[in-house]
């Protein structure tokens, strides 16, 4: 009879699994041992937990299967409890096993014991401790199925080292996502309800989609001239270019303009995949519970999380790649009503996104990110992959850059900072011909600058571009608007991230000017090397055209009043 471990090991190599992040700790040590009669896993050596579960959680976003992190008990988890957060908001498939004290020493606050299955209960669907050695293969074959299935998202597995080291039975049981599918007559009733639309909005976001689903979802809209928004971080859901793309979702009407105001308009919102969640709404605003103004279909593939914020006019639990399906094979709309409205979003949307729209707020030191960002829109293939943390730098890119393909954006629909620089390996190492460009700001890189010794151990030829504006610019902004001329906590002293780089054996440059960018990032991607640029912004520009003294006039602050 084999080990537990080594049960653990053979089910992940049946659940083809491919990758696994993580950092080593000596309670899992018996797993570590196993992976070396498994050729077909690759462990991936992380340098903090953070980052493995962010990586993982990448994975999961990228794949639509289950992304794999190990850690170490207490401080080890706690750690990666961050990415935990990320997969559980971004509704991502992710599986977090986590070493524990062995079994009989339980219940004493034994050297870094935790209860897992306490402490993770909020953030994941579902955390288990694995109690005796014979249901570890019950156990992995049911935290796969549950971070797979309905609203997808993490499990955490706690392992006792006993558990580990003991014989279990073998093999896992197998295991099947379990999918909700559209019916014709739910999908009959859904055109319906758009039929009696004069200004209809579709919503696409979630979990659950397909690059299948957006080509479907895409030529049902072309056909329909329906006006479609994608939910917050979502915009490669549907491609920028088409013509019925009227913008992403953010946060309130000031930041993504043209989307805002064509759900504030619409009369009827088909909903598909997206929770409809508190940045979707303008924090329940424009779309007010429980019962909206407008008629609502919400699509969703997990029944529990309809009606529980939103009482809709039709509610149906179906994947989206089912139901996209399900729509492009409905007839079109003859001579909609909406049409001319959707080409004025359209139309409204190409001008917000346009670069040359945003008159550079002086003054003006610095790059202009606006322009570099609107330089890798132009040099960038169609199915390069674009990842951001989070801060105000972000803004630039989800405004200006536009995407064409599905599976070309990673970011941390949660908030999480930290999180586009690991996201950026994980996805250089599933998709190695793939151009990846990691676009952080100062604060965000350095909460896992350290996984540049992943990044150069894997040799993930990535390109990391540091926007660098010496603060915490979000917070910053918050501040200014709530308390002018009064800042606190924001200001940074940060290294010189050039010579940061280059000590872990990656290539870096500064970039002083947007005129050197293209320069620079042609020399970056050409170097075969993890790579780096630091470009330095005028920190006074706090959004695209806005300065922090326009801020502070919209606040109603008294200029050069004393701090």
């Amino acid at each position: 009879m084999e080990s537990g471990a080594r049960v653990l090991v053979d089910a992940l190599v049946e659940y083809g699994a491919e990758l696994i992040f993580g950092v080593p700790g000596e309670s899992y040590i018996t797993v570590l041992d196993a992976l070396l009669d498994a050729p077909s896993l690759r462990y991936v050596v992380c340098r903090q937990e953070g980052g493995a579960a962010a990586m993982a959680e990448a994975y999961g976003k990228m794949t639509g299967r289950p992304g794999i992190a190990f850690v170490t008990r207490g401080p080890g988890a706690t750690n990666a409890s961050i990415g935990v957060h990320v997969a559980r908001q971004d509704e991502t498939p992710m599986l977090l096993f986590v070493g524990q004290v062995s079994s009989a020493l339980r219940g004493r606050e034994a050297f870094q014991e935790v209860d897992f299955a306490a402490m993770f209960e909020p953030l994941a669907k579902w955390a288990v401790e694995v109690d005796a050695p014979e249901r570890l293969g019950e156990i992995v074959a049911r935290a796969f199925e549950i971070a797979s299935s309905g609203r997808p998202g993490p499990v955490v597995v706690a392992l006792p080292e006993d558990v580990l080291s003991a014989p279990a039975a073998g093999p896992a049981p197998h295991y099947e996502p379990r999918r909700a599918s559209a019916a014709a007559a739910r999908l009959r009733a859904c055109r319906d309800l758009l039929a009696r639309a004069q200004r209809p909005l579709v919503i696409a976001g979630g979990g659950r989609w397909s690059e299948r689903a957006a080509l479907d979802l895409q030529a049902f809209a072309r056909r329909s001239a329906l006006p479609v928004v994608t939910d917050f971080r979502c915009q490669d859901f549907f491609d920028n270019e088409h013509p019925c793309f009227a913008g992403p979702l953010g946060f309130g009407m000031r930041g993504h303009e043209p989307a805002a105001r064509a759900l504030r308009q619409a009369d009827t919102i088909l909903a598909l995949g997206t929770r409809l969640g508190e940045v979707a709404t303008g924090g329940y605003r424009f779309l007010s519970p429980p019962r909206t103004e407008q008629r609502l279909v919400h699509v969703y593939p997990d029944p529990a999380e309809l009606g529980r914020v939103y009482e809709a006019d039709l509610a149906l639990d179906a994947d989206p790649p089912a139901f996209a399906a399900g729509l492009a094979a409905l007839e079109p709309f003859d001579a909609p009503p909406w049409a001319e409205s959707t080409a004025l979003a359209r139309a409204a949307y190409e001008a917000w996104s346009a670069p040359s729209a945003v008159t550079p707020a002086p003054p003006a030191s610095g790059a202009d990110l606006a322009e570099i960002v609107a330089f890798l829109r132009a040099r960038l293939p169609e199915d390069a992959i674009v990842t951001n943390g989070a801060g105000n730098f972000a803004v630039w890119v989800h405004r200006f850059y536009r995407h064409r393909r599905y599976g070309t954006q990673l970011a941390a629909r949660n908030g999480a900072m930290g999180y586009g620089f690991p996201a950026a390996i994980a996805a250089k190492l599933v998709h190695p011909e793939r151009t990846v460009v990691s676009i952080v700001g100062d604060g965000d890189f350095l909460m896992s600058g350290q996984e540049l010794a992943t990044a150069v151990l894997e040799r993930t030829a990535i390109v990391v571009v540091v926007v660098n504006n010496g603060m915490y610019g979000t917070i910053r902004l918050h501040q200014e608007r709530r308390f002018p001329l009064r800042t606190s906590g924001t200001g940074l002293r940060n290294p010189d991230f050039v010579a940061y780089a280059r000590a872990f054996g990656a290539h870096a440059e500064l970039v002083a000017s947007s005129q050197a960018f293209p320069a620079a990032f042609e020399r970056a991607a050409r170097c075969g090397l993890p790579a780096l640029l630091e470009v330095p912004v005028d920190a006074e520009v706090i959004l695209p055209g806005t300065t922090i003294e326009d801020v502070r006039r919209e606040s109603g602050a008294a200029l050069g009043a004393p701090a």
